[in-house]
């Protein structure tokens, strides 16, 4: 049982770390959400960090459920690993292309790569964990909220 809470602890830890880092990294560039155009539909900048919170400990859960039932059932989660791996790093760059960098329509481009993997993660997790797999579409769902928000903002901000 202690070993399980450490899963769980530790993948969720790691994972809102990336997310803090990023939010670290892009603190003094914030204010570009405030002042560019944006499109209907675009929530206030105080809702994002609430959802993003919320996406990484669901994100840390799911890797854990991963792990977990690796270790229980001797299932090779290499794969699984690999691919939340390289959706965490890419989620982690987005915020620094668009906020620090303003590159908006690269940073639509980089938001694509993480929509096409995070598809590929929640489609590798279901062949081991449906739950670890099914409690990323919300993920999923704000990543495809996302995009259409930065695809508008480089659109009405060219």
């Amino acid at each position: 049982m202690k070993s399980k809470t450490k899963t769980y602890v530790w993948s969720i830890l790691v994972t809102l770390a990336v997310g803090g880092l990023s939010a670290l990294l892009t603190r003094k560039s914030m204010d570009v959400y405030e002042t560019v155009t944006k499109p209907p539909l675009a929530p206030p900048a105080v809702l994002f960090p609430i959802v993003w919170g919320i996406l990484y400990v669901i994100m840390g859960i799911s890797i854990a459920m991963i792990l977990l039932k690796g270790r229980s059932e001797g299932i090779y989660t290499v794969p699984c690993v690999k691919i939340y791996a390289l959706q965490l790093a890419v989620n982690f760059f987005w915020s620094i292309i668009f906020f620090n960098l303003r590159a908006f329509f690269f940073s639509f481009v980089w938001l694509i790569l993480l929509w096409i993997l995070v598809v590929v993660m929640i489609d590798r997790f279901s062949r081991v964990s449906k739950i670890a797999a099914y409690i990323n579409i919300p993920y999923f769902l704000w990543v495809s909220f996302a995009a259409y928000l930065n695809f508008m903002i480089y659109r009405l901000n060219m």
